[in-house]
């Protein structure tokens, strides 16, 4: 099985609302995550949620959802990817195959992108997919099963750009036809120019 991990937990500190709570094409960010993980036939879902997450849970219906809330949001976003890979594992046990690895201030992501990772993870096993747009690395990150130990025994500070690094060689790059794998919402500014 592969799951889909939305993380959600940050503080939206530049750009001054909750992004999760954001709208593009008429469904929130974090809705129109969940819609293209569903989409692309991804049925295990997960949202890890931080200093909103009451707010959060009030404006979205979580149905089939697991919801985790990382009390120790402020550690960054590796205590998130922490806490969502524990919350999913426990929850799967060896069914788990890998994580995709989906930011909620990154709502332009098509299902077919999405698909492209699983049918990439599924023909050869690497230990991590990542899409890429005329070269450049985008999100959502495929990250297998192999990599959750030392992803789960990082400290926050390192973040988990250095195990996937680490990896770089073993992992398969997807080249997309879609730039929304590139497009980070992180100001008001990115989200005006947001289609």
């Amino acid at each position: 099985m592969i799951a889909g991990l939305i993380l959600a937990a940050g503080e939206s500190s530049r750009m001054g609302t909750e992004k999760a709570l954001l709208t593009y094409r008429g469904r929130t960010f974090i809705e129109t995550n969940l819609a293209t993980l569903r989409e692309a036939g991804v049925t295990r879902l997960a949202v890890v949620l931080g200093r909103h997450a009451d707010e959060i849970q009030r404006a979205v219906d979580f149905k089939g959802v697991d919801v985790i809330v990382n009390h120790h949001y402020r550690q960054g976003q590796t205590s998130s990817l922490q806490a969502g890979l524990k919350a999913l594992d426990s929850g799967a046990g060896m069914s788990l195959e890998a994580v995709l690895l989906c930011l909620v201030d990154h709502p332009a992501v098509p299902a077919e992108v999405v698909s492209a990772l699983i049918a990439a993870f599924r023909a050869t096993r690497p230990p991590v997919v990542i899409p890429t747009f005329k070269g450049q690395r985008g999100h959502p990150v495929l990250i297998g099963r192999a990599l959750f130990d030392e992803l789960l025994g990082l400290s926050p500070e390192a973040g988990a750009n250095s195990i996937i690094r680490k990896y770089r060689n073993a992992t398969q790059f997807v080249e997309v036809g879609d730039a929304g794998i590139l497009l980070d919402v992180d100001d008001p500014e990115t989200y005006g120019r947001l289609a």
